[in-house]
């Protein structure tokens, strides 16, 4: 459905960072848009000149998306359903292509978890998670595939995963599932390369969204920042870019990769300099492993070894 614009403050008209008509004719299917990373890339899509179409299972905040592109002069539209429901997955991209005639790019951003020690994550919570994430993820990407990127020869598929990849402590089920959706988009690449489907994995690190401000303790949200090299947050506007160039022609020859966007949190070991990070002091300069000289018998011809 159609949402009508808000009265609320509209979003900015004009990419600060792409050409208005990048994505012009596009059609583009983003699970998940209704708030966070989601919401920022279906906005940066429409702006773009993309026709976005929303989808979600509350149809409160999917509406809300919809009418904000509308607000900025945008093509965005709102469907309510559960991507973990076959007949409902098919049935949206049935009514995508009846009302455009096609799908360019699908955006496998809905997903979820949530914080808890392994022993305490029941059987029926794991298996909600596997199923919102690598079931859901899943049926949406068959479904555009062979309804229609497989017939009309072409069509991207962008999976949002997480970050780190050494581990998830606290978020063992959803770790499980994001790297199964990593290792879905490096076999379908190779497997649908022959029709011109394109799909990468695109691991989220920490990014300072209504979610995480709200919903995670406030010992995780205070900390967060200095578990990452770059010692912030990313920005829900820098993630859509990222979404909205790999849904361009720049993004054409990227497949069967997972592209990782967190501020270098993947190669944390620890603050370097030490005590450099998170408010600590230090010197800030690099420790160096101390040499012995060299004695004055020493030769100058190479080393064997």
């Amino acid at each position: 459905m159609l949402a009508s614009p808000m009265g609320e403050d509209s979003q900015p008209t004009q990419s600060k960072v792409f050409r208005d008509d990048l994505l012009e004719g596009k059609v583009c299917l983003v699970s998940g848009a209704g708030s966070g990373l989601g919401r920022a890339s279906a906005l940066e899509l429409a702006r773009l000149g993309a026709t976005v179409v929303g989808c979600g299972r509350r149809p409160e905040p999917i509406s809300e998306t919809a009418a904000m592109i509308a607000a900025s002069g945008g093509t965005g539209e709102a469907e309510s359903m559960d991507i973990r429901d076959e007949e409902a997955v098919d049935a949206l991209v049935d009514r995508v292509i009846e009302r455009h005639g096609k799908l360019d790019v699908l955006v496998n951003n809905a997903g979820g978890q949530f914080l808890s020690p392994a022993e305490a994550i029941t059987p029926k919570g794991f298996r909600t998670v596997i199923e919102l994430n690598v079931v859901g993820t899943w049926l949406m990407t068959h479904a555009a595939a062979t309804k229609a990127f497989i017939p009309q020869g072409g069509g991207k598929v962008l999976s949002v995963t997480l970050s780190p990849h050494a581990g998830m402590p606290g978020m063992v089920h959803s770790g499980a599932a994001r790297a199964a959706v990593e290792n879905m988009m490096k076999t379908l690449s190779v497997e649908w390369s022959q029709h011109g489907v394109k799909l990468c994995a695109l691991a989220a690190g920490q990014f300072g969204t209504e979610t995480l401000r709200t919903k995670y303790p406030a010992v995780v949200v205070e900390n967060v920042a200095k578990t990452i090299p770059l010692g912030r947050m990313g920005t829900e506007e820098e993630w859509a870019w990222l979404v909205a160039y790999l849904a361009s022609p720049a993004g054409d020859f990227y497949s069967g990769t997972t592209i990782t966007m967190d501020g270098a949190r993947d190669n944390w070991f620890g603050s370097w300099p030490p005590g450099t990070y998170g408010g600590d002091e230090g010197s800030g300069s690099v420790p160096a492993e101390e040499r012995a000289q060299p004695s004055s018998s020493a030769t100058s011809s190479p080393s064997t070894r």
